[in-house]
Order: C-alpha cells, then structure tokens, then sequence
C-alpha cells in the first residue's frame, strides 16, 4: 500500500468512526473527516520572500541547497464528500533546520543561525484534481515545541478556509507537544499526522509526505468559523 493510499484509507476510516461515534461533529452525508484547525502561531512571514514557488530547498537561481533531509510533501485539496477544490492556494512555513523561521520576529537576533539557503514558506495553486506538491525539508523541533511541524494554510477565492499544522508520525516529541495535545481526540491527531517515508531510489536521502486538505464546508459559507491564533 502506498503513501497517499494509506493516508486516504486512515482518513475514511476515522470519517467514518467520527461519524459513527460522534454524530454531532459531521452530517451523514459527509465521508471524508475535515482536517482540524490548528494555530497560525506568530511566525507567518511579516516580510514575504521575493521567491514564493513551491520548492523551499533552493532561492531563485541558487545552486546551493538548503540545509536538511529533503522533502516531498504532496496532497490533494477536497470537500468532505472527496470532490478536489480547483484553484486552492496552498501555503506552507517553517523554521529551517537550525530552527530560525523567516518572521523578522524570530531570525533578526539569529542571523549567524539562519540558514540563508531556505526560503522558509512557499505557495501552490491547485488544478482541476486539487493537488498540490512542494519540496522542504522534515521539520526540526525546537523549545517550547517539542514536535516538528509545518505550518499550512489554504485559501480559496481568497479567503482563509483553513490553518493548520502538519507532524510527523512517531515523532517522539508529538506526546509532549501542547499543540498536537490540543487538536482534540484521536481521530483529529491522527488527521494532522502523517508519514515521512524514504524514497527507495533516492540516492540523497529524501522523504516523501503525503497529506490531504480536506475543508469542512464551502468557501461559500461566510459563517465559517475564525482560525485561532496565539502558539507557535
């Protein structure tokens, strides 16, 4: 069984365990479980690079890579009843591997620590199948957050449907990790986890993630709900 099959097969099983168990948190109708809301944190870039595509291993024409094991993080956007979301934006941030983010916040005290090789966020636009596809690196833990993390947002026309974080299985920090503690019960934690597997005939190193977005209601709602702020 592939990565993304694995990942898809947990997501409809705890769909459907949610929805079995727990009536009140879903309609009938709905048979994929929506990812949980997690904290923005205060790292979203204030000074956004001038480079935003999809590869945050290498800045511009730079030929010397970022420092760190090499990631392929790709995913699907989707409604809860599977449809893709064509024209999603995708976003993504992260400290780097000396645990310095891109916020003026955090890397104006840490210049010597920075690694000036990552660019730190990135973004991607979905098409019709709703995926997306990046190229990181594994995040790192840091103090005060003991579970390596990426940060992720999607928007639709625009408008903010989802923040959330992304964490690796097994990760032995995950347990002790305020965050990944408060996104809710087993089903939710589970859906904000996922595989960081070798590929088999990298010659580098690299990982590959998959995760799937999945929006809890349309981007036409205008009552949905404001994502939390405050943890990093």
């Amino acid at each position: 069984m592939n990565n993304s099959t694995s990942f898809s097969r947990r997501r409809w099983m705890a769909g459907a365990f949610g929805i079995a168990c727990f009536s009140n948190r879903g309609l009938l109708a709905d048979y994929l479980y929506p990812s949980p809301s997690l904290t923005e944190g205060p790292f979203y870039p204030n000074k956004m690079p001038l480079d935003q595509d999809n590869d945050l291993i290498l800045i511009n024409d730079s030929i010397t890579p970022a420092v760190g094991e090499i990631t392929h993080l790709t995913g699907r956007v989707l409604s809860t009843s599977g449809e893709p979301i064509r024209n999603a934006t995708v976003e993504i941030w992260q400290c780097d591997a000396n645990a310095v983010y891109l916020h003026t916040r955090d890397s104006a005290g840490k210049q010597d620590q920075q690694d000036k090789n990552f660019q730190g966020f990135g973004r991607f636009e979905t098409a019709s199948t709703g995926e997306y596809r990046f190229r990181t690196i594994k995040p790192v833990p840091y103090p005060g957050r003991p579970a390596g993390h990426i940060h992720a947002k999607v928007k639709v026309g625009g408008r903010e449907v989802l923040t959330t974080q992304i964490f690796v299985r097994g990760a032995v920090g995950n347990a002790r990790d305020g965050v990944y503690r408060s996104a809710g019960d087993l089903i939710d934690r589970e859906l904000v986890t996922t595989d960081f597997t070798p590929i088999a005939d990298s010659k580098i190193g690299e990982l590959a993630a998959t995760f799937d977005f999945v929006i809890g209601r349309t981007p036409d709602d205008r009552d949905f709900p404001a994502n939390r702020r405050g943890d990093r």
